[in-house]
């Protein structure tokens, strides 16, 4: 037995570690949003009203007391009845319908060029305007509780009912959901009654909470919907700037098993590759940020002009979520016969600065070029149809195939001798335009879509044999505004590297990008090897040559932009600037998130682009590993886990005290502590090591796979789970010491402690209890008042006299029950009858062994209690351990109380039976002088079901944390039915 000073040593060392590590996580955690993703957002403006819809009452639904309708106007645009298209945007997790307001705004901004004046853009086209409604769920934590969910589901059901009654038959609803808000507008399909569902920080794989069985059911729900529904369906994420939940889960799952022919139409789009945007959006930030609000409103109006669902997928993928992905239909403008063209010399660029008038130019195709050689052309602020900022300047361009007779290349050719066929491009989207010098994106402001720079790549076409010469044409439109236009060739050279995760742990590793003959637009980075995944965030440090006086007059059009995709739906853009470090993150694979056919778990790829100017190119990258942005995105991911690692710990630490009482005494909890940490722990840091490295199910565990390089978090998480157990005994003992000292100054109880008698009041209590948690209140109300009362049995325990009341006298006890002769001195008893006698004088030796009785009566009991103490103290970590698993759904309770009354409708938890085991526990425990489970036959088998309790806490406990909750519950149920069997306990029921 180690010192008491000792143990303090131990456990105190170890806490005060897990502390600081939380701490160190805390502040990492804190700072991933400013290092990794920084937000450039501009704020959004509006003058809003609400309007009150007093007819959707309980007539419509029984959550009408509960929840309200609202309908937005916006103050001086839009009239107070409806006209439009409806659309009805549902909030998340503590939101408000208030929410709806910006994007409510720029629709009907957008739709009217002032007040009442429909815009040129939408009166030829038949669209109508929005009419926006948002339901009211009094800021509901319904990300912890499934039937509130459920009630939600329900009430948005009957509410979209409500509004179609106000338009004509067939009409229908765009249903738009914020974080939790999309899962319950994913819950209502599949109906016919809506057209699309657009959601924004949405979990759509994983919950944020998961503490309640019903959550998973109701996403089990919504994977098979979003599988097989046709509704078209859009999620837009705010990437590592999302600090409410991890954006991998924003992910749409494949539907219908990854199918990439489905007809199904499923699109996911980060902020940072949303054309126009090109920046991480916090959870809350998502609704009013005017980059994302005004493309999500100018969407839902285009799709009130929808006939079928290739409308709507095509509108979605124009405004939403194209990226470069999802090429838009092609366009293009013939060109006049008598059209000249002015051909450029073989190898020179098209370089515009300013142009002015209409012309088309001819770039010869290079004979040395390969097969797959690339033509690229950049058009700043102008439009490569259909593509251009949002306030784009006249500058058109337009690239042609073109094929004729040999020309002279300073010469002006007509038509007649040319013939020319659109381009068909492999890439058209829109790119960002960062300043050398400033942040990208600008804090506060972000990106100016007007400033963006469209982007062309397109696989050169063979050349005909029966053709002397090709071209590459571009006719251009301009109109001598600050624009410019860049076009090329280019043989794309890949630079492969073979640079992996380990490679990078204690050091840097350099990729150098060799010099070619000429300027390279574009080049390409590949690392096969490299470890992809939402915990690792890697530094890359350009370097280029130093700038030269010409480059200082001449600056690049387009200062070199480096263009991260490890994701079809995650783009990252970035400013490469000699000296300025680069966040590489990704979200494609991530712990407890199903591996999709689309997010690999290794290789990335980056991309360089710039106008060929050779100023401030590249030459060399350093990469690292950032280890501090790497500890906040890990501390983000597994809070959960650390909790149910730490019942885990507590589990074991049962398990092992009851297999000490099983031989001898039970020891203390500050005893368990230091043998766990000296002989159990270093095993488990090995065995939790091997397990991460087997390759299981994402569900399991750590969710990792089975990836190596992840392996050392099951041996941190290990150690810090069992720090925070230390630390939260030390607490138990703070509280404890106050309440102790106030049952020492309350008067002795005087009720009798017996083993197994229960007075039939308290059988009453319990089946009173036990129905009012069946019928009125949750069961975690009446888990909190267990732990309440097992804390005041636990600190009044500690100094509870062997007898209530004084210690008995000699002459009050009965000498007929202590054979004492015969015990003791082997004497035999000479009395015949049963008659009490009294003790005479000359006895005294039969008084000495009475004495000797009375102390080893106190000493046995002073055991019995100690023992009882020790176990009450297990117990009481343990159900501290299991309060996080279950005072969210409390906290929905109160919060429900508060904002929606005291006489609201609330679909609580009333599974009496998780609850029951704890109610008999405390009580029992509260009544007895002597330990209850870890003595006799019960302790000999009870503590596999501690064991039992663990696996399920580590294997499990991290996906599904209310299942630890309850195997916890019904290994404390089984030990109390085995020690209280319904005969012996039926007879012992006190009268």
């Amino acid at each position: 037995m180690l010192p008491s000073a000792m143990t303090s040593t131990f456990t105190a060392t170890l806490g005060l570690l897990s502390l600081t590590l939380l701490y160190i996580c805390y502040h990492a955690a804190n700072d991933v949003r400013l290092t990794v993703s920084p937000q450039g957002c501009r704020m959004s403006w509006m003058s809003p009203s609400y309007l009150l819809q007093h007819e959707f009452n309980s007539s419509w639904t029984p959550l009408a007391h509960r929840y309200s309708l609202w309908l937005y106007r916006e103050v001086g645009w839009d009239p107070n009845q409806v006209m439009g298209v409806p659309v009805l945007f549902i909030p998340g997790n503590a939101g408000s319908s208030h929410q709806v307001r910006s994007i409510a705004s720029s629709a009907a901004r957008q739709y009217f060029s002032s007040p009442f004046v429909v815009s040129s853009d939408f009166t030829d086209r038949g669209i109508q305007s929005l009419d926006f409604f948002a339901v009211e769920f009094n800021e509901d934590l319904s990300a912890f509780h499934g039937p509130t969910i459920e009630s939600q589901i329900e009430y948005s059901a009957a509410a979209i009912s409500y509004i179609l009654s106000h338009y004509p038959p067939n009409t229908r609803i765009i249903v738009m959901g914020h974080s939790m808000g999309g899962i319950v507008g994913t819950a209502l399909l599949p109906s016919d009654d809506i057209s699309a569902l657009i959601t924004m920080s949405t979990p759509h794989t994983l919950p944020p909470a998961r503490f309640d069985a019903r959550i998973d059911e109701i996403y089990r729900r919504n994977t098979e919907s979003l599988a097989n529904d046709p509704t078209p369906v859009v999620s837009i994420c705010g990437g590592a700037t999302d600090m409410m939940i991890p954006s991998e889960s924003c992910i749409l799952p494949d539907p219908r098993g990854g199918n990439p022919g489905s007809a199904v139409y499923r699109r996911t789009v980060f902020t940072s590759a949303l054309e126009g945007a090109w920046t991480g959006v916090g959870h809350r930030e998502m609704v009013w940020c005017h980059q994302v609000r005004w493309r999500v409103a100018r969407a839902a109006l285009e799709l009130g002009g929808a006939n079928s669902d290739v409308d709507m997928a095509v509108i979605l993928d124009t405004w939403l979520s194209r990226d470069g992905r999802f090429l838009p239909p092609a366009t293009g403008i013939e060109i006049s016969e008598a059209t000249t063209y002015e051909a450029l010399p073989e190898g020179m660029d098209l370089v515009l600065r300013k142009p002015i008038g209409s012309r088309t130019y001819l770039l010869p195709v290079p004979r040395a070029l390969e097969t797959n050689a690339t033509f690229i052309l950049f058009v700043s602020r102008g439009s490569i149809s259909p593509i251009a900022p949002q306030h784009s300047t006249k500058l058109q361009a337009l690239p042609y195939f073109c094929v004729g007779r040999s020309t002279s290349p300073t010469a002006h050719q007509s038509s007649e001798s040319v013939s020319c066929v659109p381009l068909e491009p492999s890439t058209l989207k829109l790119l960002p335009s960062p300043i050398l010098g400033k942040p990208f994106p600008v804090p506060d402001e972000g990106s100016d879509e007007s400033d963006g720079v469209v982007l062309f790549e397109a696989t050169v076409p063979r050349t005909p044999s029966d053709a002397e010469d090709a071209w590459i044409g571009v006719h251009v439109s301009a109109a001598g505004e600050d624009d410019w236009l860049f076009g090329g060739f280019d043989e794309t050279l890949t630079f492969p590297s073979d640079i992996g995760v380990f490679d990078i742990v204690a050091g840097d590793a350099k990729l150098s990008l060799q010099p070619t003959e000429h300027t390279l637009v574009r080049r390409h980075i590949t690392f096969p090897k490299l470890l992809s995944n939402a915990l690792l965030v890697y530094t890359l440090n350009p370097k280029s040559a130093r700038p030269t006086a010409s480059c200082a007059r001449s600056p690049p059009l387009l200062p070199p932009l480096l263009v991260h995709k490890s994701h079809s739906a995650e783009t990252h853009y970035y400013c490469l600037e000699h000296g300025t470090s680069v966040a590489l993150h990704t979200h494609a694979s991530a712990p407890y998130i199903p591996l999709s056919r689309v997010s690999p778990s290794y290789s990335s790829e980056l991309w360089i682009y710039s106008t060929g100017t050779g100023c401030e190119d590249v030459n060399e990258f350093t990469l690292t590993i950032n280890w501090w942005t790497t500890i906040g995105r890990v501390a983000t991911r597994y809070p959960t886990t650390l909790i149910s690692w730490g019942v885990g710990v507590v589990a074991l630490l049962m398990f092992q005290a009851w297999r000490v009482s099983g031989k001898g005494a039970m020891p203390s909890v500050s005893q368990s502590l230091v043998a766990f940490i000296c002989r159990l722990l270093p095993k488990l840091l090995a065995a939790s090591f091997v397990v991460a490295l087997l390759p299981l199910s994402p569900d399991y565990y750590l969710g990792t796979r089975g990836e190596p390089f992840l392996g050392f978090l099951a041996p941190v998480l290990l150690v810090v789970a069992t720090g925070l157990v230390c630390v939260s005994w030390w607490l138990m003992l703070l509280l404890m010491w106050p309440l102790r000292f106030l049952t020492r100054l309350l008067p002795p109880k005087s009720r009798r402690h017996d083993d197994l008698a229960m007075p039939r009041s308290t059988v009453v209590s319990l089946i009173s209890i036990s129905f009012l948690v069946f019928l009125v209140v949750p069961w975690q109300i009446a888990f909190m008042g267990c732990w309440l009362i097992h804390l005041h049995t636990c600190a009044s325990s500690a100094h509870r006299k062997p007898y209530p009341g004084s210690v008995p006298s000699l002459r009050s006890t009965p000498i007929e029950s202590f054979p004492l002769r015969e015990r003791f001195d082997g004497r035999k008893d000479d009395t015949q009858d049963t008659e009490p006698k009294e003790i005479e004088p000359s006895q005294e030796p039969e008084i000495q062994d009475v004495r000797q009785v009375q102390r080893l009566a106190i000493i046995t009991d002073a055991l019995n209690a100690t023992q009882a103490y020790h176990e009450n103290t297990h117990l009481l970590l343990l159900m501290t351990w299991l309060l996080p698993l279950s005072m969210p759904v409390l906290a929905v309770w109160v919060r429900t109380l508060m904002t929606a009354g005291y006489t609201a409708p609330f679909n609580g938890d009333h599974n009496v039976f998780k609850v029951v085991p704890f109610l008999v526990l405390v009580e029992f425990t509260s009544r007895k002088k002597s330990a209850l489970l870890s003595y006799g036959n019960t302790g000999s088998y009870l503590h596999w079901g501690y064991l039992i309790v663990a696996c399920v806490s580590f294997l499990l406990g991290s996906r599904e944390a209310y299942r630890v909750f309850d195997v916890t519950s019904l290994c404390i149920g089984c030990a109390l039915v085995v020690k209280f069997s319904p005969v012996r306990f039926g007879r012992r029921i006190a009268t």
